[in-house]
């Protein structure tokens, strides 16, 4: 029998530690629970899980220092980090995303579909993400190291800022990414690009892409995310 994977919870309210303690005992997960960040960070340093759940609002130290604190550290740096956050949160939401965390939900939030983004958040960890060469999704073919996008015998045409989201949102695809982490891989020689100018951007992927099925979602106020259940298959 293999071994239960490990979560550690860093959330002082009561109710919902206990919510996400028995949907974790019921989806097959081993979890503890700590209440404040200091003490929460002890425990990853002790314990080491296979992944945590980060509340922000947290007694002693919050959760974005606990967040920075797991990324700046050499043997902690590669376990993976969900983000729970209230309502109206989003800029701390996005401030996570980019110290490192894997993902976020808002409060409140179903435990069924968060331990959903768990199982998917660890199923990508199986292995070292590897750069694409070649992807296909739906009718799609992507050829990174040719520049090239094609629908069946149709070559699509992309400006290199269009294909460099792409890219990014493909090798990620699951995961939130945030404005500013879109721009990291993007080759902007054909226009000066900004925080909002990633939205025009992504308006016309869509466009190009299609809206059947809607490749690309929005995460409200935070980013956006290349549908997983629509994965491609590398080559």
């Amino acid at each position: 029998m293999s071994q239960k994977k490990r979560i550690l919870l860093i959330e002082d309210e009561e109710d919902i530690a206990a919510l996400i303690k028995l949907q974790a005992e019921l989806s097959g997960y081993k979890l503890h629970v700590e209440v404040d960040g200091i003490n929460g960070f002890r425990a990853i340093e002790r314990e080491k899980p296979d992944l945590v759940i980060l509340d922000i609002m947290l007694p002693g130290e919050n959760g974005l220092d606990v967040c920075r604190k797991i990324k700046n550290s050499s043997e902690l740096k590669n376990i993976p980090v969900l983000i729970l956050s209230a309502k109206g949160e989003e800029l701390d939401i996005v401030l996570g995303l980019e110290l490192g965390a894997d993902d976020y939900m808002q409060k409140p939030f179903s435990p069924k579909v968060l331990f959903s983004r768990i199982k998917a958040i660890l199923r990508r960890g199986k292995e070292p993400e590897k750069a694409l060469r070649t992807v296909t999704f739906g009718d799609f073919l992507l050829d990174v190291e040719r520049y090239i996008l094609r629908k069946g015998e149709k070559n699509i045409s992309l400006t290199l800022s269009e294909f460099g989201i792409l890219c990014r949102l493909v090798n990620n695809r699951g995961k939130v990414l945030t404005r500013n982490q879109l721009l990291d891989d993007i080759n902007n020689d054909d226009a000066l690009i900004v925080d909002r100018n990633i939205d025009v951007h992504i308006a016309s992927l869509r466009k190009k892409l299609g809206t059947t099925p809607d490749w690309i979602e929005t995460v409200r106020g935070v980013g956006y995310r290349f549908r997983e259940d629509l994965a491609p298959a590398e080559k």
